[in-house]
């Protein structure tokens, strides 16, 4: 009997694995569990949000935290589907960033904050 760690759905199941005959070994090494990863803190922001509408990868932001924009001037650029879509400011104001680049987002991610 060979003992493993499995994850399903993100739960962690101790088995037993019982070899049954054959001249085919095969190598398997438990990996230590490791522990879930904490649930990412819904972030809160003062002012308009502006949110991702498709999921894709942060390529740049346009401008720096502080930043004063004017409505409808690029504030985000993001990739998704091997193409480049700036993603516009919703109203005028001061920006907030809560994104960097690099960063993946889904649908309806908080990119940034206008006040």
């Amino acid at each position: 009997m060979r003992k493993f760690n499995v994850t399903v759905n993100g739960k962690i199941y101790s088995v037993d694995v019982e070899e049954v005959g054959g001249d085919s070994t095969v190598a398997a090494t438990p990996v230590a569990a490791a522990a879930p990863a904490p649930a990412a803190k819904p972030v809160v922001g003062d002012g308009t949000p502006l949110k991702a509408p498709m999921p894709g990868l942060i390529l740049g932001l346009a401008h720096k935290d502080g930043d004063t924009v004017k409505k409808n001037e690029k504030v985000v650029v993001l990739e998704a589907m091997k193409m480049e879509n700036d993603i516009n400011a919703p109203s005028d104001g001061v920006i907030t960033y809560v994104v960097k680049k690099g960063d993946n987002v889904d649908t309806g991610a908080v990119l940034a904050y206008i006040k």
